[in-house]
């Protein structure tokens, strides 16, 4: 038995330890908008009009400390942009915010940035190659590598 091949992640929802912080990050830095708030608690942020990508919470505390690195839980998440001028765009700001790169890799299907969140959370910034630019061996199989990528080179691409 497989799953669907139509099934995709609909979205994530995180424990933050400061809602404005973290608002900071999602809405200001990377540009999602918000489409809901539950209270003081909660906020639902989304791409293009969506119900919602990325909730926001704090019901586990405000103040709640982050996970210590080497545990279980969240790795990282994914956020797609539908090609490299958009994805050289977020990159941009997210440099011009502050935001720490933590690396950047070429894995031959995608081209991919990655970072933390204010609450030390995981985040991959990455563009799809088109399918038909995938490494493949010779029994056809998807052969992802992870190499190098310029940044400064992405960045050029910016809007």
């Amino acid at each position: 038995m497989t799953i669907d091949p139509r099934a995709r992640i609909g979205h994530v929802h995180l424990t933050v330890a400061d809602l404005e912080r973290a608002l900071r990050f999602y809405r200001d830095v990377l540009g999602f908008e918000v489409t809901a708030t539950y209270g003081r608690d909660a906020v639902f942020l989304s791409a293009g009009g969506y119900h919602h990508h990325i909730g926001l919470n704090t019901w586990a505390g405000r103040g709640a400390p982050a996970p210590a690195p080497g545990t279980t839980g969240l790795y990282h998440f994914a956020v797609l942009y539908p090609d490299r001028r958009a994805l050289a765009t977020a990159v941009r700001r997210v440099v011009a915010a502050g935001v720490p790169l933590e690396g950047a890799a070429d894995h031959g299907v995608s081209e991919a940035v990655y970072l933390r969140d204010p609450d030390g959370n995981g985040v991959e910034l990455y563009r799809d190659r088109p399918e038909a630019e995938w490494p493949r061996g010779s029994d056809g199989r998807v052969e992802m590598h992870t190499r190098a990528l310029d940044v400064e080179k992405l960045l050029a691409e910016a809007e």
